[in-house]
């Protein structure tokens, strides 16, 4: 159970660096450029961001944890962090590009290549266990959202 929680609170302070990275990149945008855009009628206020992803962040860890806890030396196992890595960076990416080049198509992209990658780890993690599975479902639904929001933006502007 040590070994687990250990893995888990890991997980945990590797997503949350990166979605505090991700807010850096983000913060001067949000209240400059940001702002200055044409948003759909279903974008939600500012505010609702920052908690949304800091929850996911820590459920993100949670199940990568999980699987981690399992051991790595398993085949799936190394199958479904390996995803669950690419699809971290392809996150972290999103901001970079979206917020920080100020590019929505691109941004487009980046988000529905992660929209496959964070499918599939879902699909791994799943083998492994189906709690740590489940634990990404919201984030997958949020980036659902945010693809949606991501292209009206970029259609609207």
């Amino acid at each position: 159970m040590k070994r687990k929680l250990t893995y888990i609170l890991i997980g945990i302070i590797i997503c949350s660096t990166i979605g505090f990275l991700s807010s850096v990149v983000t913060q001067s945008s949000v209240t400059g450029w940001y702002l200055t855009l044409n948003k759909p009628s279903f974008n939600p206020p500012n505010w609702v961001f920052a908690p949304v992803w800091s929850a996911l962040y820590i459920m993100m860890g949670i199940s990568a944890g999980w699987v981690w806890a399992k051991g790595f030396h398993h085949k799936w196992v190394k199958t479904g962090l390996y995803h669950f890595g690419f699809q971290l960076l392809l996150n972290g990416l999103w901001s970079i590009v979206f917020f920080g080049l100020k590019q929505p198509f691109y941004g487009l992209l980046v988000i529905m290549a992660l929209l496959v990658v964070l499918s599939l780890t879902i699909k791994w993690f799943n083998v492994v266990s189906k709690f740590a599975a489940i634990l990404l479902i919201p984030y997958l639904l949020w980036v659902c959202f945010a693809t949606a929001l991501n292209y009206k933006i970029w259609e609207l502007n």
